[in-house]
């Protein structure tokens, strides 16, 4: 989109030494809105180091990180927390805070960063979690759910907010159809989409039908194709 704001911009940024991010290089991306974007890396936890950056979690030594127009270092905590309301996150191996239960998992983040009612966030997630694949917004415990029920749970988190910019990892082939197609709806509406890969996944990368493909190394970004 000509004159668009990008979504996500990394602008030769440099995590700070005591980050959990273990790369060196400067980082440098541009998502524009209505992309999509592979990042395929050799550990799950470097990719939620990478995306917890990009959120503006990760101290810099050096340059910038932006999202929709916004250095997340010129922010003020209110700020940023309204800006992150906007940004759905999905994490490796997600299983949820242990200690609450499966509905408040889900809304936790909504109910932290937005002022919409419970009731009007509980009607939106039972909406999606029947999209996924449940039977409606999960009760109990999501220790109680089976593992690929805790994932469609953590999928209706991080996109009840519709965010503009959504952070995913690699799913079970029987969830991509439901989510493919809430991204597809996403990226029309100029949002953006961050797959994020484990190498063992990199033969399905063409699955995800992705503007860019890079690899996250100790180099820094690269680009990379996916393996057919």
């Amino acid at each position: 989109m000509r004159g668009a704001t990008p979504v996500l911009e990394l602008l030769m940024a440099e995590a700070d030494d005591s980050s959990a991010l273990d790369i060196v290089a400067a980082l440098s991306l541009r998502l524009m809105p209505g992309e999509c974007i592979v990042i395929e890396a050799a550990d799950e936890a470097e990719l939620d180091a990478f995306a917890d950056l990009c959120c503006g979690l990760i101290p810099l030594r050096a340059g910038r990180v932006r999202c929709l127009g916004h250095d997340w270092t010129d922010l003020s905590h209110i700020y940023a927390a309204a800006l992150r309301a906007r940004v759905g996150r999905m994490f490796a191996d997600d299983t949820g805070l242990p200690f609450l239960d499966a509905e408040t998992n889900i809304l936790l983040p909504q109910l932290h960063h937005t002022n919409r009612a419970r009731d009007e966030l509980r009607a939106a997630a039972t909406a999606l979690a029947e999209e996924f694949g449940l039977p409606g917004l999960p009760q109990g415990r999501l220790s109680d759910l089976a593992p690929t029920d805790v994932v469609r749970a953590m999928l209706v988190r991080a996109m009840l907010s519709e965010p503009t910019l959504l952070f995913l990892h690699e799913v079970a082939p029987t969830l991509r159809p439901a989510i493919l197609n809430r991204v597809v709806a996403m990226l029309d509406r100029g949002g953006a989409v961050v797959w994020l890969i484990e190498d063992r996944a990199a033969r399905d990368l063409h699955r995800y039908a992705a503007t860019q493909w890079l690899r996250l190394a100790e180099q820094g970004l690269a680009p990379t194709r996916p393996t057919r």
